[in-house]
């Protein structure tokens, strides 16, 4: 089981309060009227699926119910850092 630490509670709790929400850091097309249906599948769908550090975002589902990214490492699964959205991992 992870221990996470929520960035705005300030606080380790136990993984089961969390749901994992995807990639983070995916810009949203600023006009999704304008693109074309592989263009769209694209921003929806395609994800690098990397081996080793990755960064996602979370949901503190059951605390305070803000999303946040973490770094983590895919191989071992340690997490390396959370941190806000809007803010740049420090891990990379």
């Amino acid at each position: 089981m992870f221990y996470i630490y929520c960035p705005y509670c300030e606080e380790h709790r136990e993984e089961e309060e969390f749901h994992v929400v995807g990639q983070a850091h995916i810009d949203r097309p600023l006009d999704p009227d304008s693109l074309s249906d592989a263009e769209w599948a694209k921003y929806l769908y395609m994800r690098k699926n990397t081996r080793g550090l990755y960064q996602e975002q979370w949901l503190h589902a059951i605390g305070c119910r803000k999303f946040f990214n973490m770094t983590r490492d895919t191989v071992t699964y340690e997490i390396k850092e959370t941190y806000k959205v809007g803010e740049q991992p420090t891990v990379v």
